[in-house]
């Protein structure tokens, strides 16, 4: 994990202002956030009563919050309950940290969450693009070895 990490960094610096990178959304993954998340318990699904529980907020707002950011779009069961996943709960801790700890407006976290998903977007483009540079990099060297094995030959 630490490799990738180390090679997220060097292609950005490598390879970020050749590319015109966005700037990040300054919205981070504070010690709160962090003890939160590893708190959500290894299960599929999680009903609307639970994930409100989780978070410490009434069921409505959850509710409300599906109505104002477009990142929440639970399943619904065959009882038509409302049926959240892992990434559903993440991302509703990540827009209650926004509105109640960050204050940010409705708006100003629907936005940052919108440029937070373009930029994560954008960086596995990046990964991607550098990962192709890498390849055609090792085929180049690889080229590299045979003429000069050739040339060996040849002389």
């Amino acid at each position: 994990m630490t490799e990738e990490v180390v090679l997220s960094t060097e292609v950005e610096k490598r390879y970020a202002p050749a590319i015109n990178v966005p700037s990040p959304v300054q919205v981070e993954v504070d010690p709160e956030l962090s003890s939160e998340l590893s708190k959500i318990p290894d299960k599929l699904a999680f009903k609307i009563g639970e994930v409100a529980d989780l978070l410490g907020v009434k069921p409505y707002v959850l509710r409300y919050w599906e109505t104002e950011f477009e990142v929440l779009k639970p399943k619904k069961s065959k009882h038509n309950q409302r049926m959240y996943e892992r990434k559903d709960v993440e991302n509703l801790m990540l827009i209650k940290k926004l509105l109640y700890r960050d204050r940010f407006s409705i708006e100003g976290a629907r936005s940052a969450l919108k440029k937070l998903k373009k930029d994560n977007v954008r960086v596995k483009q990046i990964k991607t693009i550098a990962e192709h540079i890498e390849e055609a990099k090792d085929k180049v060297f690889d080229l590299m070895d045979e003429i000069t094995a050739i040339r060996q030959l040849l002389l």
